[in-house]
């Protein structure tokens, strides 16, 4: 029980730093959040947790593929955002991620990639 606790915390601290680090300023916060910390994180957690290398590696590989299609997002929320306002922003932006994410399927099944969920 102890190490769930301190995973959560250790995740849980990352998001609260990259939030206060973006208070002061914005290109630090944006880097610092921008580096796939959270999937780091992820694989050192399997690897402590000994998950088969071909799990930790399978992880890996897919993040790439599911990233992908929310790139477009974080172009569309800061050009809605002074349109339309935070929560018109945030759901045209998350909508957008939908479309992306089900053309990135299609894409990603001529490459011999299963990314929806069976």
């Amino acid at each position: 029980m102890g190490w769930i606790i301190l995973k959560y915390l250790t995740t849980a601290g990352l998001v609260v730093l990259i939030s206060e680090v973006a208070k002061r300023s914005d290109k630090l916060g944006a880097l610092i959040a921008a580096l796939p910390m959270v999937t780091v994180l992820t694989l050192i957690w399997l690897a402590i947790e000994k998950a088969p290398q071909e799990k930790i590696a399978n992880h890996a590989y897919l993040t790439f593929w599911y990233v992908l299609p929310t790139l477009p997002m974080f172009l569309a929320f800061p050009w809605l955002l002074p349109r339309v306002g935070f929560v018109l922003s945030l759901a045209g932006s998350a909508l957008l991620t939908l479309l992306c994410f089900a053309m990135t399927v299609k894409i990603a099944a001529g490459f011999g990639v299963q990314l929806w969920f069976k």
